[in-house]
């Protein structure tokens, strides 16, 4: 896992058509959640922040953001980034599982978004990844993950997810991902290709990870087993199915 985001980081951007534009989208709407569901809450600990995405849209709608990720080549483009875009964000390498060891407790609000959570790859794995969220947070403190909605994805084979064609410098890129699943586990392969717009000439790459394609049923469940109270599944408010949990007072 930490050698495909270290291979993805530079090229996280290219599955956006429009990356700045979906910080924006991506700020508001989370901003909204996080307003309705913790009101009080004004810091942030991202446990999975890549390249920024989240971290740094919560920057711009005036959260107090940490981020951490296991990717050392995320964690520098995410630097990079915040400081291109005027925010101060403390970024550092860690395992989610290792959260509370390595950020200490009394944080207002966790997040992980993007479907990272699905990653750890057994129920154990995540529960372990869940009682380290709760440990971080202080009493009253928030936990929200977006995932994605595997109750409703088919399973098989050759399953073709395209993202849209973004044109950068002259070239034009195009990212589709492949799922070729195994019982609730599937892995996962993203194609990058890359057309010169001058000299018509094309080069591609190939990125691969597996993900355990967890419903948010079970992964409420889970929650509640590492100690949330009020969780629940939000629908229609992001991008991905929004679960959120509170740590109690």
């Amino acid at each position: 896992m930490t050698d495909f985001y270290d291979q993805l980081a530079p090229l996280y951007h290219l599955i956006f058509e429009d990356w700045d534009a979906s910080l924006r989208r991506q700020g508001r709407q989370l901003s909204e959640i996080l307003q309705r569901e913790w009101p009080d809450c004004n810091s942030v600990l991202d446990v999975s922040c890549g390249i920024g995405t989240q971290a740094i849209a919560l920057a711009m709608q005036g959260y107090h953001v940490r981020g951490s990720d296991i990717s050392k080549q995320a964690i520098e483009r995410a630097k990079a980034e915040a400081v291109v875009r005027g925010h101060s964000i403390e970024f550092s390498i860690c395992d989610m599982r290792k959260a509370h060891a390595h950020h200490g407790t009394g944080n207002d609000l966790i997040i992980s978004c993007d479907n990272s959570v699905p990653h750890l790859l057994s129920d154990s794995e995540i529960s372990l990844a869940l009682e380290q969220m709760h440990a971080c947070l202080r009493p009253g403190g928030g936990c929200l993950l977006t995932v994605r909605d595997y109750e409703r994805e088919p399973r098989g084979r050759n399953i073709v997810k395209p993202y849209s064609a973004r044109v950068e410098n002259g070239k034009r890129h195009v990212a589709i991902q492949v799922w070729d699943f195994d019982g609730d586990q599937y892995d996962l392969t993203i194609y990058f290709v890359q057309e010169d717009l001058e000299s018509k000439f094309v080069t591609s790459r190939a990125l691969r990870s597996r993900y355990y394609a967890i419903g948010t049923t079970r992964l409420c469940e889970l929650m509640g087993e590492a100690g949330f109270s009020g969780v629940k599944r939000l629908d229609n408010v992001f991008y991905q199915p929004v679960v959120v949990g509170t740590k109690a007072a």
